[in-house]
């Protein structure tokens, strides 16, 4: 077992959890992920570690609830413990003195590019951070993000907060601007890293997009995490989850992606009305 020693909201459905997990936390780098399981018998969840503390032995985990196995652990606090956290998997994010370099964060996906962003800036980059969200109350680690770049653009669909608009937007005027971009990292949801890799592709600028592709066991063994890269097959969960944004076929993985649609509406119905029952009694 693996004790929760912190569970902090950052919105209404976001959290973040300190667990305990000394051997993931001596061997985490910027990029990899773990995978977890709540309970036994529970579904498997790849989540990416956001900081590691090798004295204490903590691994920070960001989590937002958007499905049943999301909501329950959500539901968590401090005191309570996950069944398995299996890590780090995955290859460390590629981290190299390029210059000046965009950070791009959608939604949840800022929680991933904070350590990358923190790698890029000890090696020497410039970084210009972007993060977006639909609504001002899914923007996080705000704070942490400036503290890590020279500049920082916010944006929200509605306009609720920041820029109203996308995370391009803010963008495609770094990569106009006299000085110009010389990468650019994107984490965040599937249509706005290919949003991203099209709006680089024009000014062939280095561009690392972090994919999430469906995944089971984050060994390469059930095949589940496959993507199309330049025609070739690579597996998120080992060759990844890093690869280059202009290389993906996003059509593909959007489309692999929502073949489990209809069972995740499912399952989250059927929680919802367990909730509602117990409630009731």
């Amino acid at each position: 077992m693996f004790p929760i020693r912190a569970a902090h909201p950052l919105s209404g459905s976001i959290t973040r959890f300190t667990v305990e997990a000394p051997l993931v936390a001596r061997k985490w780098r910027a990029g990899q992920f773990v995978i977890v399981r709540i309970a036994e018998g529970g579904e498997r969840i790849p989540l990416t570690v956001v900081t590691a503390d090798r004295a204490d032995g903590c691994i920070t985990l960001i989590v937002q609830a958007v499905g049943r196995t999301t909501r329950e652990l959500c539901a968590l606090r401090a005191g309570d413990a996950l069944a398995d956290v299996l890590g780090p998997l995955g290859n460390p994010t590629p981290i190299g003195r390029h210059g000046r370099v965009a950070c791009v964060g959608g939604g949840v996906g800022t929680a991933e590019l904070l350590p990358i962003a923190r790698a890029l800036r000890e090696a020497g980059n410039e970084v210009q951070a972007v993060i977006g969200a639909r609504t001002r109350d899914l923007i996080i680690l705000e704070d942490e993000m400036r503290e890590c770049a020279a500049t920082l653009a916010l944006t929200t669909d509605d306009g609720s907060y920041g820029r109203r608009g996308l995370v391009v937007g803010p963008l495609e005027e770094a990569l106009r601007a006299p000085a110009g971009l010389d990468a650019v990292y994107a984490i965040g949801p599937l249509p706005m890293m290919r949003a991203v890799a099209e709006a680089t592709r024009p000014f062939a600028v280095k561009t690392y997009v972090s994919l999430n592709a469906i995944m089971l066991d984050g060994t390469g063994m059930c095949g589940g995490c496959r993507v199309t890269l330049d025609g070739q097959t690579r597996f998120a969960c080992v060759d990844g989850p890093e690869f280059d944004g202009h290389a993906v076929d996003f059509d593909e993985l959007l489309r692999r992606n929502a073949a489990y649609a209809e069972h995740e509406r499912e399952a989250d119905r059927r929680w919802h009305e367990g909730c509602a029952s117990r409630g009731a009694a």
